[in-house]
């Protein structure tokens, strides 16, 4: 075990939560990247991608279950680096099969990577606003089965997840976008901008 790394790992993922809350507070986490969220990506990814050239996964038998976590939560919020997200997957997919890390996190990076590269994702894991007005799940490939797939990497049902994510998303004061048409477009720029389309 490297205690060091683990605490350095859990460090940076706090960094982030802290980051994360206070601009949820005030409302402007959720009005488009907020710059001051978008510098603690950049330099946690950064970070990460060291962390993997040398490491490899940091998983549990080297960081603990803490520290794994802490590096998927970084690595997922590593939403400008589509390089080092695409790179990462496999390394974590090999890890989760090896039980150095949660079935559950390749997954859910597996539908990030897909959803920004404008795919349908498998596991129901992404959501953003619709048309309605409503938190929903983004696209998702052969939905009958989704329940299923969700079930094998420990996922609740897609029905209780969306519950639950609406509810939190009322509780944090989040709206749907006033300009639906125009926030599409936003995020596609962005996403063609950073190299995932």
């Amino acid at each position: 075990m490297d205690d060091q790394l683990r605490i350095e790992l859990v460090a940076m993922a706090a960094e982030d939560q802290i980051v994360r809350a206070e601009l949820a507070a005030d409302g402007s986490l959720f009005a488009g990247y907020h710059p001051r969220m978008e510098a603690v990506h950049r330099r946690n990814a950064g970070r990460l991608e060291a962390i993997l050239v040398a490491y490899g996964w940091p998983g549990r038998s080297l960081v603990g279950d803490e520290g794994a976590a802490a590096a998927f939560l970084l690595l997922q919020h590593a939403i400008g680096f589509p390089d080092l997200q695409r790179s990462a997957l496999g390394l974590l997919q090999q890890a989760a099969a090896a039980g150095e890390a949660v079935p559950l996190h390749s997954a859910m990076l597996e539908d990030r990577l897909c959803t920004f590269e404008g795919r349908p994702q498998r596991f129901g894991t992404q959501f953003d606003w619709d048309a309605a007005g409503d938190l929903s799940p983004l696209p998702i490939a052969d939905p009958e089965g989704v329940d299923d797939r969700r079930r094998a990497v420990g996922l609740e049902p897609l029905a209780q997840q969306t519950r639950r994510m609406r509810a939190q998303a009322l509780l944090e004061g989040q709206k749907p976008p006033v300009d639906f048409a125009g926030r599409r477009a936003e995020m596609e720029h962005w996403a063609c901008s950073v190299g995932w389309r």
